[in-house]
């Protein structure tokens, strides 16, 4: 069941309800990526992310399963209902991505930019108003 926004918390969970989760304090940044691996990971045009640092995330309820779906990733989902909910990566391994749109309240977490704009569909449209990156990385200039 959906919880109420709390201010400095905020949960989120699976379309079944089989996963919950609770994060805590400011995130790291939120962006929206188009990258294919992201694509291909949810059957979507391009995917919403949230980023906490791993103590600040909590599960509340269920397990989800793991998939390693690149060298040094590891994406989370249900087990029950396959809702993609987390990305993990070797190179920052005291940080959690969450779905954002998996979160209760979402509309909390509006992105900042966009990332891997070199993999964007050609008819994906993007937000004029956010900082552009042709890669995944914020520290090279926007495009």
């Amino acid at each position: 069941m959906p919880s109420d926004p709390t201010p400095g918390f905020a949960e989120g969970g699976c379309l079944c309800g089989a996963v919950r989760y609770r994060v805590s304090g400011p995130p790291r940044s939120s962006s929206v990526c188009h990258c294919r691996s992201c694509r291909l990971a949810s059957g979507a045009p391009a995917v919403a992310w949230v980023v906490f640092d791993d103590t600040h995330f909590e599960l509340l309820q269920g397990h989800p399963a793991a998939r390693h779906s690149s060298a040094g990733v590891v994406r989370g989902f249900c087990p029950r209902c396959g809702t993609p909910l987390s990305y993990r990566s070797d190179d920052e391994p005291k940080v959690i991505e969450l779905t954002t749109a998996t979160l209760d309240h979402p509309e909390l977490f509006a992105p900042t930019r966009e990332i891997w704009l070199e993999h964007k569909l050609a008819w994906q449209p993007v937000n004029a108003e956010l900082p552009h990156h042709r890669h995944g990385s914020s520290s090279e200039p926007p495009i």
